[in-house]
């Protein structure tokens, strides 16, 4: 490829990121977290014309005070209309009218190479923009919580503390992303989630405030389990989670379950780890009767268990 070609795409490249941070930027927004004696910002984005604005969990949980402060230089005050660190994600509001507003794109689609546009607020350098590619899909992300985030989004658009919250956009300005974590002091591995899961969210914090999920009422640590003993006992598990307790009167406990009981399936699939146990225990798995798989001494025994609400 000929140097006039090279400077044909670089010069259709810069054109597109920078049409895009134009058309962006006025629905991306500062927000200021006052927690305590300290403050913070992130950032966020305009999502419907009526102030709702998508941002993380990390940015406003535990605030006393939320302002947010717009492209066009206006200050409101904001209120959380729904937060749930599991996913890092929170809704906020401003109460006004007519706002700027991004174009929610599908993640489920994306393709590693595709060109990814960060927009942001980084230490306070307001409205600034990166551009890169999405460097890969299905990424993990431990969230604040504890709980493990599925389907990350990796891409090198650097991000930095100030960028939580904002959006990542692809060449049309769709949102495909909402900002969440960089990994220092590598350079290049920045992590948004997925808007498929934003759009998730987003909705049901709005409607209800927060998200239901199940719980058992157990705490657990993963463990292999060792060939020998597997045959022993008559079970493919190689790993599973191993019991160390179970809260009186909770669910676990009213189904039969006891410390040392090595769980290794829940409805019949499988259960290696602590987070197969989480994605389990989904919304719609409150209140019902479920068979819980737990290996003891004698071998494999099913348990009925019905999962309450998280208070989380």
């Amino acid at each position: 490829m000929n140097q006039e070609n090279d400077g044909a795409l670089l010069d259709a490249y810069s054109t597109t990121v920078s049409q895009v941070a134009a058309r962006v930027s006025p629905a991306v927004v500062k927000i200021e977290a006052r927690k305590g004696s300290r403050g913070g910002s992130g950032s966020g984005f305009v999502f419907t014309a009526n102030g709702y604005i998508l941002t993380n969990s990390h940015v406003v949980h535990g605030a006393s005070a939320l302002d947010v402060v717009l492209h066009d230089g206006r200050r409101f005050s904001a209120e959380v209309v729904g937060d749930d660190p599991a996913t890092d994600l929170a809704v906020v509001r401003v109460r006004a009218d007519g706002l700027p507003v991004l174009e929610l794109g599908e993640s489920k689609s994306l393709r590693p190479g595709q060109v990814a546009i960060a927009i942001g607020n980084p230490y306070g350098f307001s409205y600034s923009v990166t551009a890169g590619v999405v460097s890969a899909l299905g990424r993990s992300l431990r969230s604040e919580s504890g709980r493990l985030m599925d389907d990350i989004i990796q891409t090198d658009a650097a991000l930095n503390p100030g960028n939580s919250g904002g959006p990542l956009v692809d060449s049309n300005g769709r949102v495909i992303g909402v900002n969440s974590a960089v990994i220092l002091p590598a350079q290049g591995l920045c992590f948004a989630i997925p808007i498929d899961t934003a759009k998730h969210v987003a909705g049901r914090l709005i409607e209800h405030g927060r998200i239901r999920r199940g719980f058992l009422g157990l705490g657990g640590q993963n463990v292999a389990v060792p060939r020998g003993l597997a045959r022993r006992l008559g079970v493919e598990a190689e790993s599973g989670v191993l019991v160390i307790a179970v809260e009186p009167d909770g669910p676990a406990a009213e189904g039969g379950v006891e410390e040392g009981d090595l769980v290794i399936a829940y409805e019949g699939k499988p259960v290696t780890s602590v987070d197969d146990l989480h994605r389990a225990l989904t919304e719609d798995k409150i209140g019902r009767s479920a068979r819980l798989t737990v290996v003891r001494e004698r071998g494999a025994e099913d348990l009925t268990v019905t999962p309450g609400e998280t208070k989380i």
